[in-house]
């Protein structure tokens, strides 16, 4: 798991305690039956604490819990997949993520482009392009969201990260 390294962080990552390794951003219509749970399983066999959304516990507020879940991680994977930015939540998730990456240098950002160009999701092109449309019709009165929404997708997507592409990977 080469892309989970973080090579060059000083020595201080040991003394912080991370509740997860590795938290999995996705859009679950997209990839939770395959490609998601595939990587949750591979990492969780290799010994590395994962945090997948099934793991809430029943009757939480989920947006509360999770957002501190991110908080809590070590890693966040983004797996960035067609209908991911039709999802509001994932959008906010996104946010959460880049906040986190932002205020503590420790925390590793990698994101996973699935079937999908990183050009795509960071200049916001084809379906992206017009999921944000929808959604700033939706939002016209809080364009501040919209805005955090389109940084978060243009900073991630700026990360060096993995593209999966019909059976092939590559890293870069």
């Amino acid at each position: 798991m080469v892309f989970l390294t973080n090579e060059g962080a000083s020595s201080s990552s040991s003394t912080r305690q991370w509740k997860y390794d590795v938290f999995l951003s996705f859009r679950g219509e997209d990839t939770r039956a395959g490609f998601t749970t595939y990587l949750y399983k591979a990492l969780e066999q290799k010994g590395i604490n994962t945090f997948m959304d099934d793991k809430l516990p029943r009757g939480e507020e989920i947006s509360t819990e999770l957002l501190k879940t991110i908080e809590e991680s070590m890693v966040l994977v983004i797996v960035f997949s067609k209908n991911y930015v039709e999802s509001k939540w994932c959008l906010d998730e996104l946010v959460k993520i880049i906040e986190c990456r932002e205020d503590d240098q420790m925390v590793l950002l990698r994101p996973i482009f699935y079937n999908v160009e990183p050009r795509e999701v960071r200049n916001q092109l084809g379906n992206f392009g017009i999921a944000l449309a929808n959604h700033e019709k939706e939002f016209k009165d809080n364009m501040g969201k919209m805005q955090r929404w389109r940084e978060a997708l243009s900073k991630a997507a700026s990360v060096s990260g993995s593209h999966y592409e019909e059976g092939y990977v590559s890293n870069g």
